[in-house]
């Protein structure tokens, strides 16, 4: 998703997400009962990288989602995914292509209440990604001011077979929309563990990572649609308290 329309979509997705928790939290009524608590597998999609890919020329990619539940806090969880994105700046063009896969774990922070499954979790995932990039030209750095600028040098030099690994800290939210639904949202800070680059070039754009105009470090968001599958449940016993204002 380009830059300039990250802050707005973000701010939006998060209001709305936040929305939701209020409001559920909020239905809160003075009783003891029993709480059923559903244990499955959750899996969707990246629906931010669909949307890149229909209004985006450079670019093209898909992200599979999914957690399963394994205490009534912690939940297994990763992605996978395949990216193809065309960078063009000033004085370059690339291509970065390749497929990545994320695992690791979430733990939610929220407190539900009756059969709810929403979530405000922080997570970590190890990734790995496998690539190539193509260098598509280039224009020649230029310090005199005698000479005019030399012209952009079509290369089209393909360098296979890279590699990275990363690790990745998670800030996200999970809301059910209706029953078994769940629209999610996250923030992803990484750092590159081990990053091989090809002779006379460098990996730019790492998929599954994003940028690496910062060095080790990189920023990524997720947005996700979800379908819940319960495998089984299990009952304990809660304290409901209603907030009457």
């Amino acid at each position: 998703m380009k830059m300039r329309y990250m802050p707005k979509f973000t701010f939006s997705i998060l209001l709305i997400l936040a929305s939701f928790l209020v409001i559920a939290q909020n239905k809160k009524t003075d009783s003891i009962s029993s709480k059923i608590e559903k244990y499955g597998i959750r899996f969707g999609t990246d629906i931010s990288k669909l949307a890149q890919s229909f209004y985006d020329k450079n670019y093209k990619g898909i992200e599979f989602v999914g957690d399963y539940r394994v205490t009534k806090n912690y939940y297994l969880a990763g992605e996978l995914g395949n990216e193809n994105t065309t960078v063009e700046d000033d004085r370059l063009s690339f291509t970065a292509q390749g497929t990545y896969l994320k695992i690791g774990f979430d733990y939610n922070s929220y407190e539900n209440w009756l059969d709810m499954r929403n979530m405000i979790y922080l997570g970590m995932r190890y990734g790995a990604s496998t690539f190539s990039q193509t260098l598509n030209s280039y224009k020649l750095y230029n310090t005199s001011t005698y000479f005019p600028e030399a012209p952009t040098v079509q290369s089209g030099e393909k360098y296979n077979g890279l590699t990275s690994q990363w690790i990745e800290v998670v800030l996200g939210l999970k809301t059910e929309l209706v029953k078994n639904i769940y629209l999610g949202f996250s923030v992803r800070l990484n750092r590159l563990l081990t990053n091989t680059k090809p002779d006379n070039f460098d990996n730019l754009y790492i998929p599954g990572f994003n940028r690496t105009y910062n060095g080790d470090f990189g920023i990524g968001f997720n947005y996700s649609v979800s379908y819940f599958l319960p495998f089984y449940k299990t009952k304990s016993s809660s304290k409901k308290e209603s907030k009457k204002k």
